[in-house]
């Protein structure tokens, strides 16, 4: 399985995975706060979104990499592989 590399997307990745555990102590503080269910399934919705935005990125990070790879190193090369992942990039956000 690949590893991801570049220290620019892990450090995205994390960012990102920090903003939604910020995101579940509020839910755990909502909960014991005794505050509105329908509140509360509300954060329950925007962090599973979270969470599956990160997990789309991580994917599309990781094949990226995986492709950069395969493809020659010209700059026309790699400005279309970027182009095509923020394609399907985009592709798999819809799927959610």
């Amino acid at each position: 399985m690949a590893v991801l590399n570049d220290a620019k997307s892990r450090t995205d990745l994390l960012n990102r995975l920090k903003r939604a555990e910020g995101q579940l102590r509020g839910i755990q503080r909502m909960i014991e706060g005794g505050e509105d269910a329908l509140d509360i399934a509300g954060q329950m919705s925007a962090v599973r979104k979270a969470l599956d935005s990160t997990y789309v990125r991580m994917t599309v990070c990781v094949m990226e990499q995986e492709l950069a790879g395969k493809v020659s190193d010209n700059a026309r090369g790699r400005k279309q592989l970027a182009e095509v992942m923020d394609e399907v990039q985009a592709l798999l956000s819809k799927v959610r």
